[in-house]
C-alpha cells in the first residue's frame, strides 16, 4: 500500500497570506524601447530634459504683436498696425515684429522675434497692408509659452508609475526614447496530472483525460497581474521528471506555479519534490475551494503548488498569488471602470454644450472620493496623467455644486487614485521627497495657488515658500533655500537686483502664484523704499518683468540658452545647469497639512519622509534644513 500526505495543521488564510507575501519574487530593473513600455511600471523618475512646446507658440488665429502697442485700444479707438507678413505653423518665423507692426500668424505658429502677445482674429479688422486691433492685449495673451505644459527640469514622471497610452503621450512630447522599467516578476507554469491533455491534442475522453484547463488560465491570469509567464510541458505523476521540471523551470523563473499533484492522493507526488529538493514553508490552507496548496522554494526560486481543479487553482491564485505579483510587478488592485464620488468645489460651466471634463481623485478623511476638475487645456499633455477620468456634464448644466455626486469615467480600470495629494510650489528638494512617497500626485501650481486650494480643503498637503500670511495650517516639516538671480557662467555686469532695475538685460520671472515671485517682489519693494518710488515703476524698467514662467526651473533654461540676461531661480537650479548666481536672500519651504486629514495614512507618510530632509538637503547646493 503506498504511502499518503494527508492534509494537517492547515494554515489560516492569515498566514498563508504572510507566508506568500515573504516569499522572494521580485525581479530587477531594465531598460525598454517607447513603444514596448505600456503596461510596465517605472523604476525610476523622468525628469524633462526639455521645455514642451519647445517654443513660444500662438494658441489662436490672430495677429502676433506686442502688448504695449495695444494699450488704450477698443472698439471706438482701434490700433492701427503695418502688417509685416504672416507665420504659419509648422515654419520658421521669416518676419519680426517692430514697433507699431503686427504679423498674421495661425494656432501653433511659432511667435516672431519682438511679438509678446497675439490678438484673436474675431477682435481684428484686416485694411489694405494695415490691421485695425479693437482690443488691448497684455504680455502673454494666447501665447503658450515655451515650457507652459510641461517645463525643462520638471518632474514628469514618479517611479511606480503605470505606464499607460496618456503617459506614452507624454514620453512622446518629451523625446523619451527608452524607459527605465520594473522587469516582469518570471512565472513559470507547469501543469501536472496523467489524465491531462494540452488543448489541440487528441483526447481520449474514455481514458478519463481531460483538456488541461489551467495552464492557459493561469498564463492570463498571470500577466493580467503583471507576470511574464512561460508554460513548460505537461509533466505527469512521474518523479523524476516532475523533479527536472521543476529544477529547470526554477533557474529559469523567479516563481514556479503547478497545478494538480498537491493532494494527498497516493501518486500525487510534487510535495515530496519540494521537500527533497528545496523547503517547504506551508501544506494546506483552511479555505473552501482551494484547501490543497502547497509554498516553498526550490534553487533561487520561490514555489506555490496550486489545486489541480480549474476553480479552485484560480480562486486560491487571485486570492493568494495575483497580490505577490502584482506587489513585485508594482501593479495595483484591479477594480470598476467607474468611480462615484463628490466635488471638492464648485465648478462652473456655461458654455451649453456637453462637456468631458477631465477629473482627479482624492480620499477624504473618511476614506470617500472627492473629485475635482483637472483642466489644464486641450493642449496640454499633463492633463492625461493628472487626471484619473472623465466626468460627463450634460450640456445646459450651469455648475456641479460642492458635494454634488458625480460619476468619473476612469481612463482604464487599473487607473488609482494618489494615496496622497498635494498642491503648491515646485522645488528640487520636493521631487527627491515625492519619490520616497507611494502613488503621490503633486500639482506644481504655485504657492498661492496651492494656498488657495488648501483653504477649499481639496489637496491633502500644500507646499509654501517664501513670506506666508494668516495660514493655520498645520506644519509637517520644511526646509530653506536660496533664491536671487541665475545669469550666464560668464562674466556679468548683473551683481544685484538694483543691476538688474538700472541695466539693459533680458529678465525671465517667475508667474505670481510663485513663492520665489513673492519673494522677489517684496526685495523690489524694499529698493523702491530706499528710491523713494514705487515697485511698479521698477518693474516696469525691467524687460521681461512681466513675461512670467510656471516651473523653478524654466528661467535659468533661458539664460542657458542664451534668451534671457538674467532669470528668477535657485542657487540649486544654477549649481545643476552650471550657471552663475546672483543671491537675494533664502527663503523657508513649509509643507502645510490639510487639518482635516492630518491623520490619513498619505499625510502620515508625508510626515515621515520629511524626517530624513537633512540628508536629502545635503545633496542640493543652497538648500539646508529648517525647523519651525
Amino acid at each position: 500500500m503506498t504511502d499518503r500526505r494527508e492534509f494537517r495543521d492547515l494554515a489560516s488564510p492569515e498566514e498563508a497570506h504572510e507566508v506568500i507575501g515573504n516569499l522572494d519574487i521580485s525581479p530587477g530593473t531594465e531598460t525598454v524601447a517607447l513603444e514596448a513600455a505600456r503596461g510596465r511600471v517605472l523604476a525610476d523618475r523622468i525628469d524633462a530634459t526639455l521645455d514642451v512646446p519647445g517654443f513660444d507658440r500662438a494658441s489662436m488665429d490672430g495677429y502676433a504683436v506686442r502688448a504695449r502697442d495695444t494699450f488704450g485700444a477698443d472698439e471706438a479707438d482701434p490700433a492701427v498696425l503695418d502688417v509685416v507678413g504672416s507665420v504659419h505653423a509648422g515654419a520658421e518665423p521669416d518676419v519680426a515684429v517692430e514697433p507699431g507692426t503686427a504679423a498674421e500668424i495661425s494656432t501653433g505658429a511659432v511667435m516672431p522675434s519682438g511679438a509678446d502677445a497675439v490678438v484673436m482674429v474675431e477682435r481684428t479688422t484686416e485694411r489694405d497692408e494695415e490691421v485695425a486691433i479693437r482690443t488691448s492685449v497684455a504680455p502673454g495673451d494666447s501665447v503658450m509659452l515655451a515650457g507652459d505644459d510641461i517645463a525643462a527640469g520638471a518632474r514628469a514622471l514618479g517611479p511606480g508609475t503605470r505606464v499607460t497610452p496618456r503617459e506614452i503621450g507624454l514620453l512622446s512630447a518629451l523625446g523619451v526614447e527608452e524607459v527605465p522599467v520594473r522587469e516582469r516578476p518570471r512565472v513559470g507554469i507547469i501543469s501536472t496530472g496523467d489524465e491531462l491533455v494540452r488543448p489541440g491534442e487528441d483526447l481520449n475522453s474514455a481514458a478519463g483525460q481531460i483538456y488541461d484547463v489551467n495552464s492557459y488560465t493561469l498564463l492570463s491570469s498571470i500577466e493580467e497581474a503583471g507576470g511574464a509567464a512561460t508554460l513548460y510541458p505537461h509533466v505527469g505523476d512521474d518523479y523524476e521528471e516532475m523533479e527536472r521540471q521543476l529544477k529547470q523551470a526554477a533557474t529559469e523563473c523567479d516563481l514556479v506555479l503547478s497545478s494538480g499533484s498537491t493532494s494527498a492522493s497516493a501518486v500525487d507526488v510534487i510535495y515530496r519534490v519540494i521537500e527533497e529538493q528545496g523547503h517547504l514553508h506551508l501544506h494546506g490552507v483552511s479555505v473552501k475551494p482551494g484547501k490543497p496548496m502547497l509554498v516553498g522554494d526550490l534553487d533561487d526560486a520561490a514555489y506555490v503548488g496550486l489545486p489541480g481543479y480549474p476553480v479552485s487553482a484560480l480562486t486560491i491564485f487571485r486570492t493568494f498569488v495575483a497580490p505577490a505579483i502584482r506587489d513585485a510587478a508594482g501593479y495595483e488592485v484591479p477594480r470598476t471602470e467607474t468611480v462615484q464620488g463628490r466635488m471638492a468645489v464648485r465648478e462652473r460651466y456655461e458654455e451649453g454644450r456637453r462637456r468631458l471634463m477631465p477629473a482627479g481623485l482624492v480620499a477624504d478623511a473618511d476614506g470617500e472620493m472627492l473629485v475635482y476638475p483637472v483642466d489644464k487645456g486641450s493642449g496640454a499633455t499633463t492633463s492625461l496623467v493628472e487626471a484619473d477620468g472623465i466626468v460627463e456634464v450634460p450640456a445646459g448644466t450651469n455648475y456641479l455644486d460642492e458635494g454634488e455626486t458625480v460619476s468619473v469615467q476612469l481612463f482604464s480600470p487599473t487607473v488609482r487614485p494618489p494615496t496622497v495629494l498635494g498642491v503648491g510650489e515646485d522645488d528640487p528638494l520636493l521631487s527627491r521627497l515625492l519619490d520616497r512617497l507611494d502613488r503621490p500626485r503633486y500639482l506644481p501650481f504655485g504657492t498661492a495657488e496651492g494656498l488657495r486650494r488648501l483653504d477649499e480643503g481639496v489637496p491633502d498637503f500644500a507646499v509654501a515658500a517664501g513670506p506666508v500670511d494668516d495660514v493655520s495650517a498645520p506644519t509637517l516639516g520644511g526646509w530653506e533655500r536660496e533664491w536671487g538671480l541665475v545669469v550666464p557662467e560668464a562674466e556679468t555686469d548683473v551683481d544685484s537686483l538694483a543691476d538688474l532695475v538700472d541695466g539693459d538685460y533680458r529678465f525671465v520671472n517667475r508667474k505670481r502664484s510663485s513663492g520665489l515671485r513673492r519673494s522677489l517682489d517684496d526685495a523690489l519693494d524694499a529698493l523702491a523704499a530706499e528710491r523713494d518710488t514705487t515697485r511698479q515703476a521698477l518693474a516696469e524698467r525691467v524687460d521681461g518683468y512681466s513675461l512670467t514662467t510656471g516651473a523653478h526651473e524654466s528661467p535659468a533654461r533661458k539664460v542657458a540658452a542664451g534668451t534671457a540676461d538674467a532669470g528668477l531661480g535657485l542657487a540649486t537650479t544654477a549649481a545643476a545647469l552650471g550657471l552663475g548666481f546672483v543671491p537675494l536672500g533664502t527663503q523657508p519651504v513649509r509643507v502645510l497639512a490639510n487639518p482635516d486629514r492630518v491623520q490619513k495614512d498619505g499625510v502620515a507618510q508625508v510626515e515621515t519622509v520629511l524626517e530624513d530632509v537633512a540628508s536629502i538637503a545635503a545633496q542640493l547646493p543652497g538648500i539646508s534644513e529648517r525647523t519651525f
